[in-house]
Parts: structure tokens; C-alpha cells; sequence
């Protein structure tokens, strides 16, 4: 039985990227079976329910197909030891003006970005996995912790919510948070600074005091947008020497960035080589689903009053990031105050004419009637044509409606290139699938998914 265990394993295993089959897939053993029933072990619970949701339903059909049974599953959960050098207390020496020591052992984390307010869905899934585990066994296996996106997508926001759990679990350790910005400016600073006091025999030796700072105090070192550092060859330098005295003492280092190590240029070899080390995360464009339950959840904590037409309205607008989709909330509530009305979804239409985005640069009609033709599988000139039946209508509405949303067109521009059909025939198309998006999951998906591929064209 454990050899057809394996058999099916590897059926998946064909289908999953290489990094995500040695970070969740093979990690997870089976013990052995015991009648219908899979033993199987996990090192850490985060492993296990990633394991689960993500590779164990197609394991197991696979399984069930070549014996022709059914089976269930108990896990064994072990907590992974960590080989961490337990934290030791650092008594800095006093620092010049120019270089301030923090004040408290997590001086620099953002109070908003915790765990609990970071809004998980598809295109953060693991990102936010990988980050929790880090968080929960630091210096463990994932060292370093690199994760990339673009901007907005809350990059930021897990490298603190690591910070935040780290703190909570070792409040005796020293979690240094900076940008790499800022490391370089200080960095600079120190070593302008110390030239300039050479000779002085009272002088203190600030770029002494800056490696203390940054290669023995941290027990986490937290880097937002390494990407900074491509270009500077002395900062690279400092750096990689201070990535390998945390490493080698076993100190936790995450780091977030816009692209993959390979894809920064000017940027050296062995500090990409280094950034590849431990687990390296992405993180992607949220969904429609994703979108409109990040602002149900930004305006639980700014107090907002979002009934649900609204929120999908300004999804549906807003489609780049996170950051631009919180703007627009607090745009919308900052103007509906002044106003002195409700935020009801005619006023927030109003209101986000004024800022919403447009369309994706080069998208025509006719691209997206491909696109939808193809996703349904229907011809081009059914799409376009008089056919009433639903095969059809509903590929029909849903182009007609992503036209409006994804270009500049107007209803009788759209109408014309449906076969010249009626603006009214648009207008209703519209408004049907908008109304009915707000009520049925799978709808949504279908959007999601389309407005996904025509946005990456």
C-alpha cells in the first residue's frame, strides 16, 4: 500500500511548481495504513492544512481510482525543533545622534499590519502561509523568508504581521525592522560620519556601532523593498556580510521585494543566491471576492458603514492593488461625509467617476469577445449574433458587461460591435450581471477569472 501511496504522490507531484512541492508537498509522510484508514505525519499544523486543502483530495481520487476504495485520512502533527541560539541581551554602547538605538525591542512595527486584519485569498494564499509558519518556528528552515509582488499588495503588511507574532511568542527578543532605504542611508551616513572623525582619539566608531546594530542586536532582521539595494555596490557589500553573520548565528531574516531574486539587475550573484536560500513566496493580484472582502474588512476597522452593493461596485473599479482599493474607500467615505449622505451604491458610482482608474491600456471589444468566446467554448459569431438560447445569451451578457467595465467604450459604441444591438440592450445586460453578481459566488469567480486573463494581456 505505501508503494501505490507513492505512486499517486507522484501523480501530483507532475503538476505543481518545484518549490511548492518541496516546501508543502514532500515534507508529509505516510506512517502507514491501518484498514481503510492513511496515517500520515506533518511536521507543523500549517504544513499539514496546506497539505489538505491544496494536494490531498487529488491524492487521494487518485489512490481510491487504482484500489477502488475509500479511505480516510488521520494526521500525526509534530512541531518542527528549532536550532536557534537562544537570544542574548545586547547592551548598546552610546550612540551618536545620528545613528538613535531603538527604544523597544520591536520599535518600527506598524500597529495595522497584524495577522488578523490581513485578508487571505487566492493570490496571497501562500505568502500568508509561509509567513504564519516563520513567524510561529523563526530560524528554523525558512531562512530567509523572501516574498514578491507589486506594489500594493501587502508585501508590507505580512513583514510586520511576522514581526508582531515573533514579538508576541519572544518578547525578550530584538526584531529590527527598516527599510532598505534606510539601511543604506544609515549605512552611508555612518561611514561619511566616520572619516570624518578619524584621528579624534575621543571619537566613537560609528561604522563599529552600525554592524552592532544591524549584525548582533537583531534576533529578526525585517528588510521591506530589498530591491533598493540593486545598483550600490558598497551597500550590497555591507549587506551580504550582514545577511551571513544573522544567518550563521541562526537570527531569522525576512525580506520583501518586486521581483524575483533572478530578475534584479544590478544586483550580485551571491546575494541572489543568497535570497534563494530559504522560502521564496509570492504574492499576487487579489480577486473580485478577495477585493470586495478587503474592504468589508477595512471599513469593520475604520468604523464605515459599506453595504455590500457598494463594496462591489468600487472592486469592480478597482482592480491594480490593495493600496489603491483602501484609497478609494477612504475617498469615498471622506466625500459622502462632506456631503452629509449615506454611501449607497448611486452616490459611490457618482463619486468614483471622478477617480477610478481606467481600463486596461489597449483593450478593445473584440478582445474580449474572443476571450469570453474562448472561456465558453462557443463561436465568435454566435457571441455576436441573435442566438437567444443560454449557451449563448449568458457568454453574451458577461462580455457585454466586461466591455463596459475594462473600456472606455460607451453603451452604443458596445452595442455596435454586438451586431448592432440597442444601448438599452447593453444598459440591461449590465445591470443584470452586476445584480447578480452580489448574490451568486460562482458568477464572481467567472469574472474574476476573465478580468485576471484580459488584464495580463
Amino acid at each position: 500500500m505505501l508503494a501505490l501511496w507513492g505512486e499517486a504522490v507522484r501523480s501530483v507531484e507532475e503538476r505543481i511548481r518545484p518549490t511548492h512541492r518541496d516546501q508543502w508537498l514532500r515534507p508529509i509522510s505516510c506512517v502507514g495504513f491501518e484498514g481503510s484508514q492513511i496515517r500520515l505525519h506533518a511536521p507543523n499544523r500549517y504544513q499539514k492544512e496546506w497539505f489538505e486543502d491544496h494536494y490531498l483530495p487529488a491524492i487521494l481520487s487518485n489512490l481510491e481510482s487504482r484500489t477502488q476504495a475509500t479511505y480516510s485520512v488521520l494526521f500525526e502533527v509534530g512541531e518542527e525543533e528549532t536550532t536557534k541560539v537562544a537570544p542574548r541581551e545586547v547592551v548598546p554602547a552610546a550612540k551618536p545622534a545620528e545613528i538613535s538605538a531603538p527604544a523597544t525591542k520591536s520599535k518600527g512595527l506598524d500597529t495595522r499590519y497584524e495577522f488578523d486584519n490581513f485578508v487571505v485569498g487566492k493570490a496571497n494564499q501562500f505568502a500568508h502561509a509561509a509567513a504564519r509558519m516563520v513567524a510561529k518556528v523563526p530560524a528554523s528552515k525558512y531562512n530567509p523568508l523572501f516574498i514578491f509582488g507589486g506594489v500594493g499588495l501587502g508585501k508590507t503588511h505580512l513583514l510586520h504581521a511576522v514581526g508582531h507574532e515573533i514579538h508576541r511568542q519572544h518578547p525578550g527578543w530584538t526584531i529590527t525592522v527598516v527599510t532598505c532605504e534606510q539601511f543604506v542611508t544609515s549605512f552611508i551616513g555612518s561611514m561619511l560620519n566616520q572619516r570624518r572623525q578619524s584621528g579624534q582619539p575621543s571619537s566613537v566608531n560609528l561604522m563599529e556601532e552600525f554592524r552592532r546594530r544591524y549584525r548582533e542586536a537583531p534576533d529578526v532582521l525585517l528588510v521591506d523593498d530589498i530591491q533598493f539595494l540593486a545598483g550600490k555596490d558598497s551597500s550590497q557589500d555591507e549587506f551580504f556580510h550582514t545577511f551571513n553573520a544573522l544567518h550563521h548565528a541562526h537570527k531569522q531574516i525576512v525580506l520583501t521585494c518586486d521581483k524575483l531574486p533572478a530578475e534584479l539587475h544590478g544586483l550580485e550573484e551571491r546575494l541572489r543566491s543568497r535570497f534563494t536560500w530559504g522560502l521564496i513566496a509570492e504574492i499576487g493580484h487579489p480577486d473580485l471576492e478577495t477585493r470586495v472582502a478587503i474592504l468589508k474588512r477595512k471599513a469593520e476597522l475604520e468604523d464605515i458603514d459599506l453595504p455590500d452593493d457598494v463594496a462591489l461596485t468600487v472592486a469592480t473599479r478597482f482592480r491594480s492593488n490593495v493600496r489603491e482599493l483602501e484609497g478609494a474607500l477612504v475617498h469615498l467615505s471622506a466625500r459622502a461625509s462632506l456631503l452629509g449622505c449615506s454611501i449607497t451604491k448611486e452616490v459611490a458610482e457618482e463619486i468614483l467617476e471622478t477617480i477610478a482608474s481606467p481600463g486596461p491600456t489597449g483593450l478593445t471589444v473584440e478582445t474580449i469577445q474572443r476571450e469570453v468566446a474562448s472561456y465558453f467554448e462557443v463561436k465568435l459569431h454566435d457571441l455576436n449574433g441573435p442566438k437567444r438560447h443560454r449557451a449563448v445569451a449568458h457568454p453574451r451578457l458577461i462580455a457585454m458587461y466586461l466591455s463596459r467595465q475594462l473600456t472606455q467604450m460607451s453603451y452604443p459604441e458596445i452595442g455596435s460591435r454586438f451586431g448592432g444591438k440597442d444601448h438599452s440592450t447593453v444598459i440591461s445586460a449590465f445591470r443584470k450581471i452586476e445584480r447578480k453578481l452580489a448574490e451568486d459566488p460562482e458568477l464572481r469567480s467567472v469574472i474574476s477569472a476573465l478580468t485576471t486573463r484580459l488584464c495580463q494581456r
